[in-house]
């Protein structure tokens, strides 16, 4: 069995969950940071980072971290992590092709007493029934005998820089226990915040699996309260504020919910419940709900145009914001897509604005190219989708000056005052 100090490690996969934590990694040991991603090690080699996740200074920090493309350099390690994507496909259902393809690279160079570790977010069983059969048919190494697995799931918050890796508890496992104890001991080293060890990688999965969940199904709750309240005349933020004086009210808010955890683990957990014949009620419910929000914001647009008797073909839309959340560029399963989407069914003109995302990938992903800078009185209609701090700072006027003198504005975060925008959600 390895010991600590004997442990070569190798961070496989270098995006927004592998990056900082190879960083963190390589101030206190030598480690191998991999991506098969060309250009993403280009630009790392040359001390930038295009999320945003880690500081130029915090690259420059990690004196021990070595980059690579080339998969034969991860024959040096005996420690894998493996923080690679783990998405939805078009039917919603589990992608587990980057994990396979992770695990094959690994498997090539896996030897006796090594130790993969998995952070992706999968269901519960998933290390075990997938990635280990992988890892055993490409090495010819026997699981438990040969070679180890660990499970310590991820916990970024993109964009965040108050919750960081290092200051977020870790929970860990392991197939054995002294595999379990050496993972535990591993993340220990960098983790001030401390570590959980589980019973089990199944209960590490589980527990990974169900944080998002739990978080997806409260707002589902609110965005159905919105709806009523919207119905009813009555302002769901202003609701919001007065039950929140109660100490133990939780303090969600309605809109778009997507990215790469909130809008994609409920789907894992769902499949791996359906492959044992229980059908989720309140978790599908929830999904549902939550993924019809882009329609119902177009629908509200749409009727507050007409009563203003704007003609709705032919008119011009703009929508601020396209990645998931504020404050970054992430544009992993954003939501915000499906209100684009939407207008354009009515033959509107839409322009969509983003001062954080990549253009080149914005039309990539989802062949959205975003105008530099919106133009000024010309549009019918303005939906304030992601709460930026650059549109806050404009304020409701610079914001109400991108519109033609008759105009809906739309406010989906709640950065304007409720006497300020049109609709709020």
């Amino acid at each position: 069995m390895l010991r600590i100090e004997d442990v070569k490690l190798a961070v496989v996969g270098l995006g927004y969950v592998g990056l900082p934590l190879a960083v963190e990694f390589g101030k206190k040991r030598p480690v191998l940071g991999f991506d098969i991603n060309k250009r993403r090690i280009d630009e790392l080699k040359e001390g930038r980072d295009h999320t945003l996740e880690v500081e130029d200074d915090d690259l420059a920090a990690a004196v021990h971290l070595r980059y690579s493309h080339d998969p034969e350099s991860l024959a040096e390690a005996n420690v894998f992590i493996v923080t690679v994507p783990t998405p939805i496909d078009k039917y919603k259902q589990p992608d587990l092709t980057p994990l396979i393809r992770a695990s094959e690279t690994i498997g090539r160079v896996l030897k006796r007493g090594d130790v993969v570790i998995y952070e992706s977010t999968v269901y519960p069983g998933a290390t075990e029934e997938v990635c280990v059969p992988v890892l055993e048919s490409v090495s010819g190494l026997r699981f438990n005998e040969d070679f180890y697995a660990g499970y310590s799931p991820e916990r970024i918050n993109p964009g965040d820089k108050n919750h960081r890796v290092t200051n977020i508890r870790k929970v860990t496992s392991g197939s054995t226990p002294e595999v379990a104890e050496l993972v535990d001991s591993l993340y220990a080293d960098i983790i001030v915040a401390g570590t959980h060890k589980a019973p089990s990688i199944r209960v590490a999965e589980a527990a990974k699996v169900i944080e998002n969940t739990q978080r997806d199904v409260n707002i589902a709750l609110i965005n159905e309260l919105a709806l009523i309240f919207n119905r009813l005349g009555i302002d769901t933020q202003a609701v919001l504020e007065a039950a929140g004086t109660k100490w133990n009210f939780l303090p969600f808010r309605p809109g778009l919910v997507g990215g790469h955890c909130i809008g994609v683990d409920p789907y894992y957990l769902t499949h791996k419940a359906q492959s044992i014949g229980y059908h989720p009620e309140i978790i599908l419910a929830g999904r549902r709900l939550n993924d019809s929000m882009g329609s119902y914001v177009v629908s509200q647009l749409i009727k507050a145009m007409t009563k203003r008797r704007i003609q709705v073909q032919g008119s011009r839309v703009l929508v601020m914001g396209l990645t998931f959340k504020e404050n970054c560029p992430d544009l992993r399963n954003t939501r915000v897509v499906d209100i684009v989407s939407e207008l354009a069914e009515y033959n509107i003109d839409v322009d969509v604005y983003d001062p954080w995302v990549d253009p080149e990938e914005a039309v990539q992903e989802y062949g959205i190219k975003p105008v530099n800078e919106p133009a000024q009185g010309a549009y019918d209609g303005i939906v304030i989708a992601v709460a930026h701090k650059q549109f806050c700072e404009m304020g409701a006027a610079r914001i109400r000056a991108l519109g033609k003198p008759e105009h809906v504005l739309y406010d989906l975060k709640y950065v304007l005052t409720a006497d300020e925008a049109d609709i709020r959600l």
